[in-house]
């Protein structure tokens, strides 16, 4: 049983991080109960899986009787996941004062964008766009060139469903001392703006230059920090910061020591990356991996995600396992006592709705009273 064994979340359907957030809760042993919406697509055939290890059912929160269906699901809950523009939930009649009215101790985390107010409060948005508004963007790419969005990763996950994650633990860990709930705004732009919390402290000081790409230590301007290609076409990648591992690198690639010695002149940052650049090019990826690979050169393979699951340490460690019959990311992090795991595979859309509502209480005959005036399914 995982360390969140116990707890009750229901999460109401949507898409991106707060589904990430809410696998990850029933990952580490909640119960998350998912309030779909009939007719939305089956996650099974999605290969969905934030769907994982998450309970189906379906109820329709535009009726009267479906909204006081999921108000008496909120009664036994300690977390609702609202993955809705502001004001959404209030207008069907689920906001959170009348579910901490119905729950005081209750934990209603909303997952947006830009935000429960100010100015871009009501406006559609995507990853791309919050990361746009913190300077993600903009220092992500090479000099010269476009912002390069990496992939949906800083906004979306980093930003969104982890700092979601991180904000129900401390909300339920203080639940647990004061025995009073509260809501938790949780922005993807302010996520995104954390994020970049290393580049403000070092632009402070001088030592980055956020007005341009690719002309930092850790944007790829530093030949000791970036990847490079090898002679088979595959990548690897180099991040060799600190002095006794440049000094591995240089060792290990065979590097000039008077070209190469001074690692920390920005000024002959290019020339270095294009003899480097060379130097890589006359190896394979495997060839360079037998060489360096676990030395502290500080040094991987560049493997594409389905490469990933195969590499010999991903495999030691479990860090992917198969679930409905594909590989995915194996639950994280790890608990010494109260592991946690995979409970099943993705539901069909409303396959636990009887047995949850039997679960919570509701008789035979309410049940079958809701599935006829179509207020659940």
């Amino acid at each position: 049983m995982g360390p969140l064994n116990g707890y009750t979340v229901l999460e109401l359907g949507g898409i991106g991080p707060a589904p990430m957030g809410g696998m990850i809760l029933a990952d580490m042993g909640a119960e998350v109960i998912r309030i779909d919406r009939k007719g939305s697509m089956d996650p099974r055939i999605m290969k969905d899986v934030s769907a994982r290890g998450k309970k189906s059912i379906v109820v329709n929160l535009k009726s009267e009787e479906g909204v006081e269906t999921f108000l008496r699901l909120v009664e036994n809950a300690d977390v609702v996941i609202d993955p809705y523009r502001p004001g959404v939930c209030e207008k069907l009649g689920i906001g959170p004062d009348v579910c901490l009215a119905r729950n005081p101790k209750l934990v209603f985390a909303r997952m947006t964008g830009w935000g429960q107010d100010g100015p871009l409060a009501q406006a559609a948005g995507h990853d791309i766009n919050y990361i746009s508004l913190t300077g993600a963007l903009f220092a992500t790419g090479r000099r010269g060139e476009r912002p390069v969005p990496p992939l949906n990763l800083v906004g979306d996950m980093g930003g969104g469903g982890m700092l979601l994650v991180n904000g129900v633990l401390a909300a339920l860990l203080e639940t647990s001392q004061s025995g009073k709930g509260q809501v938790i705004d949780v922005a993807m732009v302010d996520g995104a703006a954390q994020l970049m919390w290393m580049m403000h402290g070092f632009e402070a000081v001088g030592a980055w230059d956020a007005s341009q790409r690719e002309a930092n230590m850790l944007d790829g301007a530093a030949h000791f920090y970036d990847t490079y290609e090898c002679g088979c076409g595959g990548y690897v990648s180099i991040g060799s910061i600190e002095p006794q591992f440049y000094a591995l690198l240089m060792q290990h690639a065979q590097l000039d020591p008077e070209l190469f010695a001074d690692q920390n002149n920005q000024a002959r940052w290019p020339e270095l990356k294009a003899a480097l650049a060379e130097v890589m090019k006359s190896k394979t990826r495997d060839e360079w991996c037998v060489i360096m690979e676990g030395t502290d050169v500080c040094f991987a393979p560049v493997l594409s995600f389905k490469e990933a699951p195969q590499h010999p340490a991903n495999v030691a460690r479990g860090v992917y396992q198969e679930v409905d019959g594909f590989m995915q990311p194996a639950p994280a992090p790890r608990f010494s006592r109260t592991p946690s795991e995979v409970a099943h595979g993705a539901h069909g859309i409303g396959e636990d709705t009887d047995a949850v509502l039997a679960a919570m209480g509701f008789a035979l005959d309410e049940i079958e009273t809701l599935k006829t005036n179509n207020s659940i399914a």
